[in-house]
């Protein structure tokens, strides 16, 4: 097996928080769960997660008994998840490499998952053609994808952040794989698929707690902060606080978030 190392921009900016990228997972975590719970991990078999960010997924599969690979471009992230996994048994490994271009033989693996992970791939066609051949016959895979409405949080959240940052807009909208109609194009020749929608809920006690988690552990917000003079900084902090403002209740900040859970099973 080759690894490919990957050395980008993109890859220095989503692996710049290293272990502290942790933390975002965390207010993932409970569609993080659900997704390695409709892959359903058994012991023995081979699991691959790519995007594996700090490998929270790849540490649940792992638990539950399966060989587990976590791949992503980015070194930095590479590097926290094998610390974060130190001393687990059995032990997920992590190697840097793009979903676009799988270092690993055909039918290598019984599943694949990938929590908010693949759908930032700059060649999905590419992406899922590579899921497709690294798959057994029969084998499966579990995503969580966003599928906020363009009213919605996750959508205001990346908006906010392009409108004070200079990097060009993406090649491919993430927010293609929560649509339903472009999963079956993309996926129909070699998978079945199935979806299921649900309202992944971050809590949190107020705004500023929420800027201080993302400014330590959330590439994209970290480099455009970074990036900024010091007072479109304070700029920057005060429209993140005031986007999240909005969702105060009586025992702090609910905020909802529209995921969409897909499996699909190998033909």
């Amino acid at each position: 097996m080759n690894t490919i190392v990957t050395d980008n921009p993109a890859a220095t900016m989503w692996g710049s928080t290293g272990k502290a990228y942790d933390g975002i997972s965390f207010g993932l975590s409970d569609t993080i769960s659900h997704a390695v719970q409709m892959l359903w991990p058994r012991p023995g078999e081979r699991i691959l997660d790519i995007g594996t960010g700090t490998g929270w997924a790849a540490r649940l599969a792992a638990g539950r008994g399966a060989s587990v690979t976590g791949i992503d471009i980015a070194p930095g992230m590479i590097a926290a998840a094998k610390a974060l996994t130190q001393h687990q048994d059995p032990r997920p490994q992590f190697l840097p490499a793009p979903a676009e271009a799988l270092p690993f033989e055909e039918k290598s693996f019984d599943g694949i998952i990938s929590t908010y992970g693949v759908i930032f791939s700059d060649d999905p066609a590419a992406a899922a053609r590579e899921m497709a051949r690294v798959l057994k016959p029969g084998g499966r895979f579990a995503l969580a994808t966003w599928a906020d409405e363009t009213e919605g949080y996750i959508a205001g959240f990346f908006n906010l952040i392009a409108a004070f940052s200079d990097a060009p807009r993406p090649a491919s909208s993430p927010f293609d794989w929560g649509r339903p109609d472009w999963l079956q194009q993309m996926f129909a020749d070699d998978f079945r698929i199935g979806w299921r929608r649900q309202t992944t809920t971050f809590y949190a006690p107020d705004p500023a707690a929420v800027w201080h988690e993302y400014l330590r552990g959330f590439g994209p917000v970290a480099a455009t902060h970074a990036a900024l003079p010091d007072a479109r900084r304070a700029e920057f902090r005060e429209a993140f606080e005031a986007l999240h403002r909005k969702y105060e209740t009586e025992v702090g900040l609910v905020i909802p978030r529209q995921a969409l859970l897909v499996r699909g099973k190998r033909v």
